[in-house]
């Protein structure tokens, strides 16, 4: 290419000008984080489920490659967890500690998987769940990472739960809270916030959010983080595509069933079926 000395001395001037604007952050620490935390995902989804991913099935021996992948999981854990704490001790304990909660991760998401099966008459098996389900994998990051957010860990659990909305379009803070059996339909589009708690046996299609209604401010004019700003949905609750049921006071009661295209920010009671926007605002009375 002709005049490349020309071409780079402008592009050095574009540089130092974008280096004079400044930056949110001028620290390099977390250079390389998101590779190595979309590593410990893959990792760990095999190792949960070694019949279903990764490479190679001759002499499969499920417990070796558990243990393979549970070995590269923690590896990868552990250098993503020296971006945010300084003593590799402390990291390689942490590394552990999570993943010594594998086995009750492993038992609550074959709860789910199960009810998307039971859920879905397209289903044909569970396998076809783990195998061609987005709800899935976003489900099975969600559980991992809400692991790690009840134990304080910074910043890799919305690493995780943002790289499962990229590659699924299901989005789910990890600080939800969310019961058994869960699963979601189709799934494209759901937002489910920090502040949400879900019951057992709830059931989900696309689009539906469970959102916050607006948000307190302090008097210079900055949010008030912290507080309550999502939904409680009970057990045995059914939500259809499109609604967005907001607030941290609202509560969906157990054994409801909610339709679709429903704009919803007060409670519903437990054992209705809720199928139009008048029936909603009734309860807003």
């Amino acid at each position: 290419m002709q005049n490349n000395g020309v071409f780079a001395a402008q592009i050095d001037k574009i540089a130092e000008r974008m280096q004079d604007a400044g930056s949110i952050s001028t620290e390099s620490r977390y250079i390389g984080l998101g590779g190595i935390v979309e590593e410990f995902i893959e990792h760990s989804i095999v190792a949960l489920f070694p019949y279903h991913f990764g490479s190679n099935r001759d002499r499969f021996v499920p417990r070796e490659k558990r243990t393979w992948e549970l070995m590269r999981a923690f590896d990868a854990l552990t250098r993503a967890l020296g971006f945010i704490v300084e003593d590799s001790a402390a990291a390689e304990k942490t590394a552990l500690e999570v993943l010594d909660k594998y086995p009750d991760i492993l038992s609550v998401v074959e709860t789910d998987i199960q009810a998307g099966y039971e859920g879905d008459p397209a289903a044909k098996s569970t396998d076809e769940i783990v195998l061609t389900y987005p709800a899935f994998k976003a489900i099975t990051i969600y559980r991992i990472a809400h692991i790690m957010y009840e134990m304080g860990i910074e910043i890799i659990p919305r690493m995780m739960t943002e790289y499962a909305h990229t590659v699924t379009g299901i989005d789910i803070h990890p600080g939800a809270t969310i019961g058994k059996s869960f699963f979601i339909d189709h799934g494209t589009g759901v937002v489910i916030g920090e502040t949400t708690t879900i019951g057992e046996h709830v059931k989900l299609y696309q689009h539906v959010t469970l959102g916050a209604k607006s948000f307190a401010v302090n008097p210079d004019g900055s949010l008030v983080k912290g507080i309550k700003r999502h939904p409680d949905i009970g057990d045995n609750v059914v939500i259809y595509s499109g609604t967005s049921i907001l607030g941290g006071t609202t509560r969906i009661g157990s054994n409801t069933v909610i339709g679709s295209n429903l704009w919803i920010t007060n409670s519903i009671p437990d054992s209705v079926t809720v199928k139009t926007q008048e029936e909603a605002d009734v309860y807003s009375r």
